[in-house]
């Protein structure tokens, strides 16, 4: 029998995670929590994207308050919080909203675990294929975090080096594509409750017409699952650039111990032949950020910016897909998790 599950938002993330999931012959979506009131409207959306194109095999409303395609019949419910929704058929909730939710609520939930698509301190676990995957207990765990787009592309690569090499400090910048909450032209200042952001005046900048600079908590969010990969370690700060998806990280790090440019190829390479999770790729062609669009793994080394200096200063530059790539990697850990379950 498959997997039932609720998925809570069809924003950038769900989306992707329902396109992922549908066909699939271990998960079924049979239930999409929407704040958006019209139905027609969550439809289109759903077979409509700028940034992936439009899906072949198409939604249409079917019964009341059910979407349908040749393959799932979904029904559409529109609630503000999880604990006002019927879960008595829904086994996972993916929680792709950004709401952040009281961990109280979630934990009374009666459904067997709860996926949070962005980090979350209170979670019962933070989880990163490739770094902790190891620690899940399901009897433990009910409410998981797969952390940031950020975090799952970085995190693997710092903690490979630190557990080679280590790291004595370091720096990372995120070129990050524009989000929802930014504004298309200029306008007031951005708040944005499920990124806690009070008020930032610039993301009230045109994100079409400049670099924007920010913080990130992408170290934050490492160090929720790696504890000394933290901000005391690694500074960091973010650049937001007009382009609709893929990112990238420019990493700076200063080791512990001696090391050359080769030898920190092969330790990547070597990841990335034996790894037990599609998440490390090693690149050498001349590619550009679109090139890496829908792809599924997520700590993309571009070795032709890999460097060393002095023996102790690395340079690393990574891609992933902010979106489509993340998006995988969620579904990648609700396949592990069903195979620890059971």
């Amino acid at each position: 029998m498959k997997t039932r599950v609720l998925l809570n938002g069809v924003g950038r993330i769900g989306k992707v995670i329902l396109r992922l999931l549908d066909k699939n012959d271990t998960f079924e979506i049979v239930s999409i929590n929407e704040i958006n009131p019209y139905i027609k409207n969550i439809v289109y959306s759903i077979n409509h994207d700028s940034t992936y194109g439009n899906i072949e095999d198409k939604f249409k409303i079917a019964d009341d308050n059910y979407i349908q395609n040749s393959s799932s019949k979904i029904k559409i419910v529109n609630h503000s919080c999880l604990k006002d929704i019927d879960l008595s058929n829904i086994d996972i909730i993916i929680d792709a909203s950004g709401k952040k939710e009281e961990k109280d609520i979630l934990q009374n939930l009666d459904v067997q675990a709860v996926f949070l698509t962005h980090p979350n301190v209170n979670a019962d676990i933070n989880l990163i294929l490739g770094v902790n995957e190891k620690q899940l207990e399901i009897k433990k765990h009910k409410v998981i975090s797969t952390s940031s787009c950020n975090a799952t592309a970085l995190l693997p690569a710092l903690n490979l080096l630190n557990e080679k090499k280590g790291i004595f400090c370091g720096d990372i910048v995120t070129i990050h594509p524009l989000l929802n909450h930014q504004r298309v032209l200029d306008g007031s200042f951005v708040g944005s409750a499920t990124r806690d952001v009070e008020c930032n005046f610039e993301f009230g900048r045109s994100s079409t017409q400049n670099i924007i600079p920010n913080k990130t908590t992408t170290i934050e969010a490492c160090s929720y699952i790696c504890p000394k990969i933290n901000a005391e370690l690694i500074s960091s700060s973010s650049l937001r650039v007009p382009t609709d998806t893929v990112g990238a990280i420019n990493v700076t790090l200063f080791l512990n111990e001696e090391c050359t440019k080769e030898e920190i190829i092969d330790i990547f390479e070597n990841y990335e032949r034996n790894q037990s999770f599609p998440i490390m790729l090693n690149n050498n062609e001349p590619l550009v950020s679109s090139d890496f669009k829908k792809e599924h793994k997520t700590t993309i080394i571009d070795h032709r910016y890999t460097d060393v200096k002095n023996n102790k200063m690395v340079k690393l530059l990574l891609w992933y897909d902010n979106e489509w790539g993340y998006a995988s990697k969620v579904v990648e850990i609700l396949k592990y998790y069903k195979n620890k379950k059971d």
